[in-house]
């Protein structure tokens, strides 16, 4: 009778290639998702400060408008105008029936700019809206 020697044998090895292939996609995947995340905000938005606020989990899809001091409409991380805005939230009522907006606006802005783009959001058929406001800090 033979006996096999477990000396003889090699011990199991760790493979690093497949781990570090891992990682490098988990890297690139977030990179690629804050990218998108960093154009949804307009970092020159000074939203207005509210008391009492209720942090919402976010959905998938939201669409996000910023309204700047002067007036300009920033979509997807560009300027567009009103008619453009109108035209890109119909296509999406369209698609996504309960779709959401959330309205960033500066604090500094005149409320006839937030009332044309909320005019806008009311054309397009779409109900849920959102206003981005940032806690009261004590300093």
């Amino acid at each position: 009778m033979k006996f096999r020697d477990t000396h003889a044998q090699q011990a199991a090895e760790l493979e690093l290639a497949p781990m570090i292939d891992v990682v490098f996609l988990l890297l690139i995947f977030f990179i690629v998702s804050w990218q998108f995340a960093r154009f949804e905000r307009d970092e020159a938005i000074d939203v207005p400060v509210a008391e009492e606020i209720v942090k919402k989990d976010r959905k998938a899809g939201e669409i996000i408008v910023n309204v700047r001091k002067d007036g300009g409409i920033i979509l997807n991380g560009g300027e567009v105008s009103e008619s453009a805005l109108l035209s890109h939230l119909r296509k999406t009522a369209a698609e996504y029936p309960n779709q959401a907006v959330i309205l960033r606006g500066d604090s500094k802005t005149s409320f006839k700019h937030v009332v044309k783009v909320l005019d806008q959001i009311k054309e397009a058929g779409i109900w849920n809206v959102a206003f981005a406001t940032s806690k009261k800090t004590d300093v």
